[in-house]
């Protein structure tokens, strides 16, 4: 019974993606020349970022704005195949260790196992999906610029970034958010997106990797083509990981004509959380470190 309750959670959010153009149905096999796999991405996409000049916004910086899909979804960013939880097949997507998994702690790895057995997912229940997953996470997604800002919009659960691009600081170390604080700043073509203050209680897949509330993210967004970002983000957690680590993703223009960000409010007809903690599954309440 709890496995039918996590597989209904499961298809829960894989129906908010699907029920508007997928990134799966509607992503090519390849992105600027590049293959979609993360790292071949990646390696092939790192010249690119050098030499590409892309449009630019009216204040001369790149313009990335319009809709964008994600090339896989966040069912699991460690490589995985179908089954009930994770419902499509997908690569690795960590690149930098040396068998492309999170650099757990071995405390940390130990309670991974089981997890999502014993609580519910924190996207099943509404709430907005964090970073890194913000970029990976199901729906459309739209990035709107203003001098001295960038916007991401995230169609699930109207889940949004407001990134000022200019010389703010972050918000006081005390204050714990869902998206936490996120400062950017242009490095030539790449927007560099330095995120801290984030609650730890949002996991990065459904499959439960989690980061604790000291997580310290660096993102790097990078135009490739008129087309095509290269997305990396640089997560560094010294309660949780053993190192730092990076994922990369590759995200494409959604060209489809009239197309636009709609209304996903989830919280309407969600029942699948009642029914968890009726079987004794509890809230994802964040990690602390054994002593």
């Amino acid at each position: 019974m709890k496995s039918l309750l996590r597989l209904g959670a499961a298809l829960l959010l894989v129906l908010a993606a699907s029920a508007r153009t997928s990134a799966q149905q509607g992503a090519p096999r390849t992105a600027a020349g590049c293959p979609l796999d993360p790292v071949k991405f990646h390696e092939c996409a790192l010249p690119k970022t050098k030499t590409f000049n892309p449009p630019r916004t009216p204040d001369g910086r790149p313009d990335m704005q319009g809709y964008w899909e994600r090339a896989f979804t966040s069912q699991d960013v460690e490589e995985h195949g179908a089954d009930g939880l994770n419902i499509q097949p997908g690569p690795s997507l960590v690149i930098d260790t040396p068998d492309h998994k999170i650099p757990y702690q071995p405390w940390a790895l130990e309670f991974r196992k089981g997890i999502v057995d014993r609580f519910i997912s924190p996207l099943a229940s509404c709430f907005p999906p964090g970073i890194p997953r913000d970029i990976v996470a199901p729906a459309a997604h739209q990035i709107v610029q203003a001098p001295g800002y960038v916007m991401h919009l995230l169609e699930y659960s109207h889940s949004y970034r407001v990134i000022p691009t200019g010389n703010e600081g972050h918000v006081s170390g005390n204050v714990k958010l869902w998206q936490g604080s996120s400062r950017g700043r242009w490095e030539g073509n790449t927007l560099v997106v330095d995120v801290t203050n984030l609650n730890g209680l949002a996991w990065i897949d459904n499959a439960g990797n989690f980061a604790s509330d000291a997580v310290h993210v660096v993102e790097r967004f990078t135009m490739i083509d008129r087309d095509t970002i290269h997305w990396e983000g640089r997560i560094e957690d010294a309660k949780v990981y053993t190192r730092s680590w990076t994922m990369v993703s590759a995200l494409t223009r959604n060209k489809e004509p009239g197309f636009e960000i709609w209304e996903q409010a989830c919280h309407e007809g969600n029942r699948s959380v009642q029914g968890q903690l009726e079987l004794g599954m509890k809230p994802f309440s964040g990690v602390t470190p054994p002593r």
